[in-house]
């Protein structure tokens, strides 16, 4: 399995939006943050090429990402999960993958998350050993079945990266 791991764009800043009461899980994407996922999605399209599947939590911002990402991934069905949650155990990722039939993979969420998942997936530990930047993806690929510590890290590229690709 080839599985793309991103962090969803800009988003709105959490201070101010839970200073006036809104929700967490509904705080979207700036302007800013659409733009620049727009101009990342070609690049991601050559890095990585079509998904046969795209999954996202449920945070406003992430699903966002996701539906900007989705034509550029050769349009994959979009799977809501709660194991991309800010808040589940990236264990619960990792269960939920080892179900999965599909060759490439394409998860949205949110940090520090991801990078407890990227290093669960490689090292068998959650121990993070990086931290994505707000648009950043990385590539993770397993030559056998999905399990902790059996991934490979094939490429992180920064928002700054996809855009110039």
């Amino acid at each position: 399995m080839e599985l793309l791991i991103i962090r969803h764009g800009l988003a709105g800043d959490k201070a101010d939006w839970a200073k006036a009461g809104k929700d967490d899980a509904e705080r979207p994407l700036t302007k800013e943050g659409r733009r620049k996922l727009k101009q990342e999605a070609p690049g991601l399209a050559e890095a990585f090429g079509r998904a046969g599947l795209l999954a996202s939590s449920r945070l406003a911002r992430a699903l966002q990402t996701a539906e900007l990402l989705r034509k550029a991934l050769g349009k994959p069905p979009l799977t809501l999960t709660e194991a991309l949650s800010p808040a589940a155990p990236p264990k619960a990722v990792l269960a939920w993958l080892s179900t999965l039939k599909q060759e490439k993979v394409t998860l949205v969420g949110h940090e520090p998350h991801l990078s407890r998942l990227i290093a669960l997936l490689c090292t068998g530990r959650t121990a993070p050993f990086t931290e994505l930047k707000k648009g950043q993806a990385c590539l993770l690929e397993f030559a056998g079945p999905v399990k902790a510590g059996a991934a490979k890290l094939r490429w992180s590229l920064s928002p700054g990266q996809l855009r110039a690709l």
